[in-house]
């Protein structure tokens, strides 16, 4: 049963139709549903789960961007990146930053160069010196009403008494303040949630309508042809308006529409992620943000207890599979050890890889890391059901400037409806994070309030961590009916997981494992949970024997083929 699916087969017509549920769509459906559009969206896969789910985990300004002119970009990120910890404090927190310096004056004359022709050129490392201009301009970009401490420069000795595994080569530091996000998918479902109670009327109609695992498939002489991926069932839609946020895969979007572009170039960029507590031991609690020798900026940093390192930028072939490669996996060994020589990391101590590409803008000649990072707005307007269907098409976009670009992308919208925009999202609280306690100490009071009656402090902390304050609600559900928690994991129970599949829009069982809950990512998956999962997903979603078999044999591929890790099965 898809009632969400139902719900855009109902009422087969929606004022705008969004095309795609990464981030840009997600927030661009909350903008609008929150001016009282009657707005629906599609995304063929999970939410989340392409380029959005494929980042860096950083919500920054994009220092390196000032090289390639990107002044506006740059300013709107670091105002997009202050705000964000602010009104998504659950999950976008402050990323001390350091960056190693290897010289005073080296790249001095390349710049210039880069910054006027865009192209690579022979690789050359930043000097102290081109460094400290761009923090100075990244300073009067970044201040915040003076929240957002300066950047500090160091030399040697300072450097390696704060990080003494540093290479001992380097001849300056540089530190400054950015963010990361570390639950970009769980963020992602806070935005369509709030997109979602947006939506609902007071008489009970729904005007925000939303569905993963449903693809554009046709054009036909009634609407837009819609397929559920799940069940296989197709119907039509229509719409005033569409907006086209598919990412990499906004021309192949808009062929299926009728209409084909060539908007689009994306570059592929991977990461592993490693349990290895000498690198975390290493990182104190900081991102190392650096120039590899290749002239390929990088980066590597904590994630709880794991240590993130990304990230590459290469052209990418669309008619591949986007996965973290073996000689992508050498470049990242070997640039830890150009960072930290004395630290030995081999592939072993990686338990779990991504890849996507990023939706950057047809670039030709220009070398990937220098295609520009900000975003335009395409209109190429499609013939459907006999008439002309207004289409804007999202052409590249980033993670930290989503809630600025969907309100951009709203505008548009709206122009086009003849409507006015009736509240801005600058200030509005996302999900759980309205009410967030922002101190270590609201924290720990948070949970010791929420400890007892069969939740202990670990379980009730994992839930704040998941969930934000949205946490409050998922207790209430499970103390309404007995519940038990998972053997495989102390992080999940089986009411927990009902929760879930009411709320959250699971389609697959893979789905829990990397975007409802970081345990694919951290390496925590194992044969005995997915069985173990697989068990508390039958009932709600009305699976039989055969069926928990196929998804845990779909998980193991997917985490095969696209992660890197290799669980094998309890079941024959």
């Amino acid at each position: 049963m898809r009632p969400q699916v139902d719900a855009l087969r109902d009422r087969p017509h929606a004022r705008v139709l969004i095309i795609g549920g990464g981030i840009n769509g997600v927030g661009t459906f909350r903008d609008l549903a929150l001016q009282g559009v009657d707005v629906a969206l599609v995304e063929r896969g999970d939410y989340c789960q392409g380029a959005s789910g494929a980042s860096s985990h950083m919500i920054h300004g994009g220092i390196r961007y000032l090289e390639n002119g990107e002044f506006r970009l740059v300013r709107e990120s670091v105002v997009e990146r202050n705000r964000l910890l602010k009104i998504a404090p659950h999950y976008v927190k402050p990323l001390k930053t350091t960056i190693p310096i290897n010289s005073l004056f080296s790249g001095i004359l390349a710049a210039p160069l880069r910054f006027l022709t865009h192209r690579q050129g022979k690789p050359k490392e930043r000097g102290a010196f081109l460094i400290k201009a761009g923090l100075s301009l990244y300073d009067a970009f970044s201040r915040d009403g003076g929240t957002v401490p300066r950047h500090q420069f160091m030399g040697r000795t300072k450097a390696l008494a704060e990080l003494p595994a540093l290479n001992p080569g380097i001849k300056y530091a540089a530190t400054y303040f950015d963010a990361s996000v570390h639950n970009p998918e769980r963020l992602t479902l806070d935005v369509l949630q709030d997109g979602e109670k947006a939506g609902l009327g007071a008489g009970g109609e729904n005007r925000a309508r939303a569905t993963n695992y449903v693809s554009v498939t046709a054009v036909t002489a009634d609407g837009v042809q819609l397929t559920d991926q799940l069940t296989g069932e197709t119907f039509t839609m229509t719409a005033d308006v569409m907006v086209n946020t598919t990412g990499a895969w906004v021309d192949e979007t808009n062929r299926a529409l009728g209409a084909g572009t060539r908007f689009m170039g994306g570059t592929k960029g991977s990461h592993i992620v490693l349990d290895h507590p000498e690198l975390l031991a290493a990182c104190q609690g900081r991102e190392i943000f650096f120039e590899h020798t290749d002239g390929r900026i990088v980066l590597i940093y904590p994630m709880g207890d794991r240590v993130l390192v990304g990230t590459t930028d290469v052209d990418a072939d669309m008619g591949v599979d986007a996965v973290c490669t073996p000689a992508e996996i050498d470049y990242f060994l070997e640039l830890i050890g150009h960072v930290f020589p004395a630290v030995t990391v081999s592939r072993e101590a990686i338990v779990y890889s991504f890849s996507g590409v990023r939706p950057l803008p047809r670039h030709d000649e220009t070398a990937p890391g220098f295609v520009s990072r900000d975003y335009r707005i395409e209109r190429a307007d499609h013939v459907i059901a006999g008439r002309t269907v207004p289409t804007l098409s999202l052409v590249g976009g980033k993670w930290t400037t989503f809630r600025a670009l969907s309100e951009h992308l709203a505008d548009e919208v709206l122009a086009i409806l003849s409507e006015s925009r009736k509240e801005s999202t600058a200030q509005l609280a996302i999900g759980g994070g309205a009410g967030f306690p922002t101190t270590p100490g609201g924290v720990e009071a948070w949970i010791a309030a929420h400890t007892g009656a069969g939740i202990d402090a670990t379980r009730a902390g994992v839930l704040l961590t998941r969930y934000g304050m949205r946490a409050q609600a998922v207790l209430d559900y499970l103390a309404a009916a007995p519940d038990r928690v998972f053997d495989s994991t102390h992080e999940l129970s089986a009411r927990e997981i009902a929760f879930m599949v009411e709320h959250e829009q699971i389609g697959h069982l893979v789905d829990v494992l990397i975007r409802r809950t970081s345990l694919a990512f951290r390496g925590l998956v194992s044969a005995e949970l997915l069985v173990e999962l697989a068990g508390a997903l039958a009932g709600p979603m009305g699976w039989d024997a055969s069926l928990q078999t196929a998804e845990i044999a779909h998980a193991q591929d997917v985490l095969a083929r696209f992660h890197g890790v290799r669980v094998e099965s309890l079941i024959g």
